[in-house]
């Protein structure tokens, strides 16, 4: 396993971001502060590499990081994109599996470790984190659930393509319908591995949204021009 760039403190400060364990490290911060160890990562660096044993779990804490999922013979799918706050890992923890995926920083981040001992004792001497848990594994059958009815039941690439620019920018249930930009986290190759298509189809259905007005770009930016329609094509 590559190792991080620095080890800082094991200071726990939540990060406000709604997850289960962004609640538990306010609630439960002097219990968890005992056991875990934050570190910086730079992009690029794998915090595990799918098929290793599992030693822990990570939580980040800032910075981006993807999992990918690789075939016999070497062919490589995005499956996940993980911000602030999300757990990696913790299915492998809890199952004592090998991790099924690798997980890869896309910016530099902190990342906060907490080995498997340490999860598997706190599950079973306090309820709350063994709740926190729960709800995060349950999270992730859910958004994985997601993926693949989006694959199997997507009647074109183009209905997936929208519904994955429209996950990036949050579900809209503020009411804002405005403009949003975002910087294109994956490269046209990933984002057809991701919905399964092809590179050349990826590249024709942006240009398809560009010439319809859904889609911009600005200072390296894309631009999502008009989220009712998209949020229409994607439920057509």
């Amino acid at each position: 396993m590559q190792s991080p760039a620095a080890v800082h403190s094991c200071a726990l400060s939540a990060v406000g971001c709604g997850h289960p364990f962004c609640d538990i490290c306010t609630d439960l911060g002097h219990v968890i502060r005992t056991v875990s160890s934050t570190a910086t990562y730079r992009k690029k660096a794998r915090l595990f590499v799918e098929g290793e044993e599992p030693q822990g779990v990570f939580i980040l804490r800032t910075g981006m990081a993807k999992l990918t999922a690789s075939s016999i013979g070497g062919r490589a799918i995005v499956i996940r994109l993980a911000e602030p706050g999300d757990v990696l890992g913790l299915n492998a923890v809890v199952s004592n599996r090998p991790f099924g995926a690798t997980a890869e920083m896309m910016a530099t981040g902190q990342v906060r470790f907490i080995s498997q001992d340490s999860v598997l004792r706190l599950m079973k001497a306090n309820d709350a984190f063994a709740l926190a848990v729960a709800e995060q594994l349950s999270a992730s059958y859910y958004s994985l659930h997601d993926v693949v009815r989006s694959l199997g039941l997507g009647s074109h690439p183009l209905e997936r393509l929208a519904k994955l620019l429209l996950s990036w920018t949050g579900d809209g249930d503020d009411g804002n319908t405005g403009n949003q930009s975002f910087k294109l986290p994956l490269t046209h190759q990933e984002i057809a591995d991701n919905i399964g298509s092809t590179r050349q189809m990826v590249t024709k259905l942006f240009s398809q949204l560009r010439r319809k007005n859904l889609l911009g770009s600005q200072r390296g930016e894309l631009i999502i021009m008009n989220r009712p329609e998209l949020q229409r094509i994607v439920q057509f």
